[in-house]
């Protein structure tokens, strides 16, 4: 790729990151699920503007996507990442490739490969150490929320497969649209204190709220997206495995996390088994630059 291309997507990279220290930050000022809500509303409010409308008959999809993607991954994501190390749920976030992996082969009757198989068994590998870290094992509700978020996104593929293809600018937008109500019925349903969170929230809860919005939500998938439609796939998907691992550089400095060998070898672990899943090894080193003439 083209240098410029290939420090967009450095950047990319670092600006997902760093929303995990973000949303740290963020689920300290406010309820998880509320700030959930709050994304996706800021989001709707960005983007349907510039996004073209759906047609009656992608409603049903888009719907089914806010609810399986929007409520049923952010709730429990939201929630789990608000109770575990920004890095360690950075990492168990990864979670979400081998069960996309292991959902294709359920729904969409996928065959795994044994690269696939190993990358699976190594990402799970790396969670069990993850759970026994020091400072997550007293919240197995965390990791669990973390997890379960992780399946979600799975399904919520699998619903995108089923009803797409989509305009991607167009389903953000929309499905932002139907899961800000939907999340914040959760959240006046199972949390309390929101509109005192609100009032009260300092400049770091709200900058944390800007970043994830406009930083790592508009920026960072505008640029992805672009990316995809000048380059070949397996020249991008490889930078979607470097944020957990700048998340987990960021968290020690700026939130004083420790990095503990569990999350180290973890870490490692998991990372190493979503890029098992995640990338033709053979395919990648067979891609020739494409003459531009």
């Amino acid at each position: 790729m083209p240098a410029r291309s290939v420090l967009l997507a450095l950047l990319v990279a670092v600006l997902w990151g760093g929303n995990f220290i973000a949303l740290k930050l963020a689920t300290q000022a406010f309820p998880p699920i509320f700030m959930a809500a709050m994304r996706f509303a800021c989001v709707a409010a960005l983007m349907l503007p510039f996004v073209k409308v759906p047609t009656r008959a992608m409603l049903p999809g888009i719907l089914a996507v806010s609810f399986t993607l929007g409520g049923l991954h952010f709730g429990p994501m939201f929630t789990g990442l608000s109770r575990v190390e920004a890095a360690t749920g950075a990492i168990l976030s990864q979670l979400s490739v081998p069960f996309s992996a292991l959902l294709a082969t359920l729904l969409f009757k996928e065959r795994l490969g044994l690269r696939q198989v190993a990358g699976i068994a190594l990402a799970f590998a790396g969670v069990a150490l993850l759970a026994g870290a020091p400072g997550t094992a007293s919240d197995p509700l965390g990791i669990g929320l973390i997890v379960i978020g992780a399946a979600c996104w799975a399904v919520a593929n699998g619903v995108i497969k089923h009803f797409g293809p989509f305009d991607p600018l167009m389903l953000t937008g929309w499905m932002a649209l139907f899961a800000a109500p939907q999340l914040l019925a959760v959240s006046l349903l199972v949390e309390h204190g929101q509109w005192q969170a609100v009032r009260e929230a300092d400049a770091a809860g709200w900058a944390a709220v800007s970043y994830i919005v406009l930083a790592a939500g508009v920026v960072g998938y505008t640029l992805w997206y672009s990316l995809l439609n000048l380059h070949p796939v397996s020249r991008i998907v490889p930078f979607a495995l470097l944020p957990p691992v700048i998340a987990v550089f960021l968290a020690i400095p700026l939130l004083h996390e420790p990095l503990t060998w569990n999350l180290a070898v973890g870490g490692l672990l998991t990372v190493a088994g979503v890029g098992l899943c995640e990338l033709d090894l053979r395919r990648l080193v067979s891609v020739r630059p494409r003459r531009r003439g």
